[in-house]
């Protein structure tokens, strides 16, 4: 079995591009990335996921893991609990996490779902 592997993800310029985040609130940020692989039953899924500046409701509808690249942004949870997300940033985001995301600079990350 081979072994997915994606070496310099900053440096990955051949990406599929997603479209313009549904939820958007102001601006138009647009998604584009490269899934680095896909599970069986397609509840799991890793890659690279990019996103230009904008702000948009976000709904967390899976575990997620992320390992910000490059960029800049601000999530706001429901709640109030505000992360700032600055370039070597890891983050985890639990199923049913709600809030609102503002990309303040194109942003670059690795992620894992399941």
């Amino acid at each position: 079995m081979k072994t997915p592997v994606m070496h310099n993800p900053c440096d990955i310029t051949d990406v599929v591009d997603w479209g313009v985040i549904p939820t958007m609130i102001e601006g138009e940020s647009r998604t584009s990335g490269k899934v680095l692989h896909k599970g069986p039953d397609g509840q799991s899924e890793c890659g690279l996921w990019i996103c230009t500046p904008g702000k948009w409701t976000c709904h967390v509808t899976s575990d997620e893991f992320c390992h910000f690249l490059e960029g800049r942004c601000t999530y706001e949870h429901d709640s109030g609990n505000v992360i700032e997300i600055t370039p070597d940033t890891a983050a985890f985001f639990p199923k049913d996490w709600k809030g609102v995301c503002t990309v303040h600079e194109t942003v670059k990350k690795v992620y894992m779902i399941r």
